[in-house]
């Protein structure tokens, strides 16, 4: 788990007051292209994009990140949903309004939406009260939030949003963990995907995104099947398990276990998190994730992007910010070769 989510929880509570969007209004005709036209086409580039902030801000930064990478376009536009409340798990944080609006603006881009499974996710309860939320989720006693969310963002013209649904599930810390109860966290996983797909005019995508390595659980008893889930992701960060790249690589449940395991159940892969963390600025860390992401081509990826991860916001890895701004205002790999 990165520092994002303990970031995020220290302004949820100002995301509460904030108005519901509205359900019931006319939806009219809807503007935004099917899947079909959005996110990556065969030989096209990867989409790109960089956590920058939960809410409107973060829009108004990609701005000046594509300006400090040379021109690049960042077709990612990447937010979460507080776990604070239910009523934020139902899309109540208004600055879906403008990711909306940044969504509609041009066809090719693509909008990626971190959504909880519990409320109060990041309040660290004990294993046997997970178990029971899970359970209680399993019975589909939650349905009605998540097609709630499921209805503003088919109202908001987003109705090919990618859902991170409980991302890290294989962790120690969220309430959405796996580990109390798999087999239960699988069919709540299912019942969520079912509610969402209920509602007409949605043509949602669901990433499965554990941690890196093995984790509280092995990641693999947590996935839910082939027909609930469209995107094998996963969140990497330059961390134990994984002193090296190459360990990261080969470590059980590591990079190239995912890259193997979507391959074989005929999925695409995603990076929703990636960056910088316990080893510091590290820039030879930097160059072999652009390159792993170069040759393996997933759907997107997101770099986390303030202290100790990111490399525009965060002053503190210079080596390494450098290595990422040539590989993407160089056009490609080149850019992420040492320099001379």
């Amino acid at each position: 788990m990165s520092g994002r989510g303990r970031l995020l929880a220290g302004v949820c509570a100002t995301t509460v007051a904030v108005g519901l969007l509205l359900t019931g209004g006319a939806r009219g005709t809807l503007t935004t292209p099917l899947r079909q036209d959005s996110g990556r086409k065969a030989g096209s580039e990867i989409a790109v994009g960089a956590y920058l902030h939960y809410g409107s801000p973060g829009v108004e930064r990609m701005k000046g990140l594509s300006r400090w990478l040379g021109g690049t376009e960042l077709r990612v536009g990447h937010t979460y949903l507080p776990g604070d409340t239910w009523a934020n798990i139902e899309g109540a944080p208004d600055s879906l309004r403008t990711w909306a609006r940044w969504r509609h603006a041009k066809a090719d881009r693509l909008f990626v939406l971190n959504v909880p499974m519990q409320e109060r996710n990041e309040a660290r309860l004990p294993d046997a009260r997970v178990a029971e939320l899970i359970r209680t989720g399993a019975r589909g006693t939650y349905d009605h939030h998540f097609r709630r969310l499921a209805q503003r963002l088919v109202d908001l013209e987003v109705r090919d949003t990618v859902i991170v649904l409980g991302w890290e599930m294989n962790g120690f810390d969220y309430t959405h963990r796996c580990r109390p109860d798999p087999e239960n966290w699988k069919k709540y996983w299912r019942r969520i995907v079912a509610a969402m797909r209920s509602v007409e005019g949605q043509d949602f995508r669901f990433d499965f995104a554990p941690n890196r390595g093995g984790d509280a659980i092995a990641w693999t008893r947590c996935y839910p099947g082939d027909d609930v889930v469209d995107v094998v992701g996963m969140d990497s960060y330059d961390q134990e398990p994984g002193r090296t790249f190459d360990e990261q690589v080969v470590q059980p449940y590591g990079l190239q276990h995912q890259v193997d395991f979507a391959r074989a159940h005929g999925k695409e892969t995603s990076y929703p998190e990636w960056g910088l963390f316990r080893h510091g600025d590290n820039p030879e860390y930097m160059r072999r994730m652009l390159a792993w992401i170069e040759e393996h081509r997933p759907l997107y990826h997101s770099i986390t992007d303030f202290c100790p991860h990111g490399v525009w916001q965060c002053g503190q890895n210079p080596r390494s910010s450098r290595v990422f701004r040539d590989f993407f205002s160089s056009g490609g790999p080149e850019g992420a070769r040492p320099r001379s």
